[in-house]
């Protein structure tokens, strides 16, 4: 129900509101109608609605603050916050079902809450009660393409009121108040999320033949939906570029390559046929809009192949850049290359976040940009000029792989400093136990390290990154320019290997050329280096998956997709059954006149050159840890942070999480691996999840000590929310489990005081 006025009073309202949000920063989610005009301020629910305020987008508002100005839960209050209601999505709670990720963040419109269940069906509750109004699902009658997805958004324009969402290779248009499919919209309803990417003339092959999804929601400018993509990070992937699609037709308005073509910006900063080698370079981490610029600002992730850069000699551009694009025609306001050459798989990993700071006496409008390897990047919004001095540091001087160039420096910025490890020595390895630390230092022994930046080997090093720092959670800020965020110290164990190298230089079966291409970036196929607990890996150690799963599961797995995994529907059913082959190996032994021992054809379509086929694979995501499956390094392993941007201090740094038998053994909280991202709240709070202990928290923003904790029924690995309905404030999220050996789970959970 919206609220009306007199129109005097609406006028004198909106003067208010635009005096109010001079002085405030623009992304307070009181202010919540900044992705409209001021001249339909009265037309939206109003900042002094004493009863009401919507959670309108992904982030909270169009800036991506997760911040509210709502204060009825606050730090004197928090103690007595109890379950309101739970919305069970029917997904994840069936015997022997296995489980699929759910990092949903939902919104809140009108006192309705839109979200996504485990599977990808979207859905409608009253937001007061969990009451569901509908669900629809966009795999009905179809095979489905699993993968998380962390957002729906909203459009309206007078009654139209759609949600847009993108599930496999589609994108949808839903009526908001029905949840059927919006026939003007594409065809039926539905669009083609391949439309705008380029065609066979331009690449030498067919797009559309490979895999893309969507994991985190775009955001709407005017009647364009903007939006990023996730590709593959092997040598299947697509080229990355940001696209724009008319909201009411669903039909592409603007391109940005991320990728550029002969001809354009940047182009000369890739290989001379790298665009049709490689793709990535891709926004899978969402973006921001500041309306009144009419400016997204978005970042961008590494260029495939992770770990090897021979096809692509140079710095690559548009891959590992905070990007400002015109919103109304994609054109490139300006750009800041956070990672030159990427090596690591050091992908920019959420949102950034638009925040006002103090400069000279001044306040100045500003983009702030985590990183996984644990910097925060602060950028004049209008020029991208850092506003902390940023330096070029030379890289170690290592030798390369054959045929890689990496780039001589990477860039550092001065304040503030890392709130994540950046280095290791024999001091940080843990002490937990004696024997995990003869285990670890066994292997750290034995293994590459030293300088950060050195490039990937044959001999297999240690290094910090590849699951942050900042994670897909992303970053908070207040009104004072304050940001929080939650970081990772995880170790990984990543070592190199030729991709044509067999156990025992046979041949290559087209079952492990068909893994090389589009399996090995993520899973490794033996245990060494490996603890015992291979299969809660962040990507499950695949040697014994046959003791695992049998071929009918380890099917069905490569079709659908689950968690982190895409689907593998755009390569053949043969090539999947090769594939399957290669993992339980039942292969034929394969002999040097077999026309497949040295090709694979993953698409009847791929030209000479593409699906690239790299000359060295890696082994793997691969974390360190010891025998116990512990972090192979000391605590802590998750902490949660408070940076005033205005001075590039700290003013505070805490563990985020604990091992419950950890704590037990009388061992102080050690922090754990997080993921999902910090929601703040004028009434002094700061809610998040995140952590293996399947705990929600509540920290105090002044101190950084937790105020209250509930213990989910499952892991809430996705950003909390709050609003409020009829005088009422709520804190929800998705509990959705799944992580690293954890149980699933499929509830939203909302909280409110008694």
């Amino acid at each position: 129900m919206m609220l009306r006025f007199p129109i005097i009073f609406s006028l004198l309202l909106a003067t208010f509101c635009a005096l109010a949000a001079a002085v405030y920063n623009d992304g307070d989610s009181h202010f919540l109608d900044d992705r409209v005009p001021d001249d339909r301020f009265t037309d939206e629910r109003v900042p002094d609605d004493p009863k009401n305020a919507d959670w309108p987008v992904y982030g909270g508002n169009s800036a991506g603050n997760r911040y509210s100005s709502l204060t009825q839960i606050n730090k004197d209050n928090v103690k007595n916050l109890q379950p309101a209601w739970t919305y069970d999505t029917g997904e994840n709670n069936k015997p022997g079902e296995r489980g699929m990720d759910m990092q949903c963040q939902p919104i809140v419109i009108d006192g309705i809450m839109y979200g996504t269940t485990p599977r990808l069906k979207v859905f409608a509750v009253e937001a007061a009660t969990g009451r569901e109004l509908w669900k629809f699902d966009p795999f009905e009658g179809k095979r489905p393409r699993f993968h998380p997805m962390r957002g729906v958004v909203y459009w309206s324009e007078g009654s139209d009121k759609r949600i847009l969402f993108t599930a496999g290779a589609s994108l949808f248009a839903l009526n908001a108040e029905t949840g059927k499919l919006v026939e003007s919209f594409g065809k039926s309803g539905e669009v083609d999320f391949h439309d705008g990417l380029g065609d066979e003339a331009t690449y030498g092959y067919d797009p559309s033949q490979f895999n893309i999804r969507n994991t985190t929601p775009g955001v709407v400018y005017k009647n364009l939906l903007i939006t990023g993509s996730s590709v593959s990070e092997g040598g299947d992937a697509l080229p990355g570029h940001i696209r724009a699609f008319d909201v009411r037709t669903g039909k592409v308005a603007w391109v940005f390559r991320t990728i550029p073509l002969p001809g354009e910006y940047g182009y000369d900063t890739w290989a001379k046929d790298s665009y049709k080698k490689l793709g990535g370079a891709n926004c899978w981490a969402g973006m921001v809009i500041d309306e009144k610029r009419g400016t997204v600002f978005l970042g961008t992730g590494s260029p495939s192949v992770d770990f090897y850069g021979g096809a692509r000699k140079g710095s690559n551009l548009f891959a590992n850049c905070v990007i400002a694009l015109n919103a109304q025609t994609g054109k490139r306001i300006w750009h800041f290359q956070t990672v030159h050459h990427d090596l690591w798989d050091r992908d920019i990993p959420c949102p950034p976040n638009l925040i006002r700071v103090k400069r000279n006496g001044k306040m100045v409008d500003a983009v702030a940009q985590a990183t996984k390897d644990g910097y925060v990047f602060l950028f004049d919004r209008d020029t991208g000029k850092p506003l902390f001095p940023v330096k070029e540091i030379p890289v170690p001087k290592a030798k390369p792989l054959p045929g890689d160039q990496p780039w001589p420096t990477q860039p550092v910025p001065v304040k503030p400093v890392p709130f994540a490890n950046q280095t290791l020595t024999e001091a940080d390895i843990t002490t937990r136990t004696p024997e995990a630390h003869a285990y670890v230092l066994d292997r750290f022994r034995s293994s590459n390290k030293g300088p950060k930046n050195q490039p990937p080997d044959l001999d297999g090093g240690l290094l910090y990154g590849i699951g942050g720092g900042a994670e897909w959670g992303g970053t908070a800020a207040d009104p004072e320019g304050i940001i929080y965020v939650n970081g990772n110290n995880m170790l990984w164990w990543l070592k190199m290997r030729d991709a044509k190298e067999t156990q025992k230089g046979e041949v290559l079966s087209r079952g492990q050329v068909l893994f090389n291409t589009n399996c090995a970036a993520c899973h490794a196929t033996d245990s060494k280096n490996v603890t015992a607990s291979a299969s809660a890996q962040a990507y499950p150690v695949l040697k014994d998956i046959g003791q695992r799963l049998n071929r009918e599961q380890i099917g069905a797995l490569l079709e659908t997709g689950r968690g982190r995994m895409p689907s593998f529907q755009h390569i053949s059913k043969d090539d999947r059954a090769a594939i399957i082959d290669f993992l339980l190996k039942t292969e034929p032994k394969p002999t040097a006149n077999d026309i497949h021992a040295q090709t694979a054809t993953t698409s009847s379509k791929s030209n000479a050159v593409f699906p690239h086929q790299p000359p060295y694979v890696n082994n793997g995501n691969v974390q360190f840890r010891d025998q116990d499956n512990y972090p192979a390094i000391k605590p802590p392993w998750g902490t949660l942070n408070a940076i005033n941007m205005n001075t590039g201090e700290y003013l505070w740094k805490v563990t985020l999480g604990e091992y419950p038998e950890l704590t037990k053994q009388g061992i102080p909280p050690t922090g754990t691996e997080n993921h999902g991202g910090p929601l703040v709240t004028a009434g002094g709070l700061l809610f998040i999840a995140a952590t293996y202990d399947e705990k929600l928290r509540a920290f105090d923003t002044k101190t950084g000590k937790v105020v209250w904790e509930y213990k989910l029924p499952a892991g809430g690995f996705a950003t909390p929310i709050t609003y409020m309905v009829d005088g009422k404030q709520y804190i929800a999220i998705a509990a959705g489990g799944t992580r690293y050996g954890l149980k699933p789970g499929g509830n939203y959970i909302a909280f409110a005081l008694p």
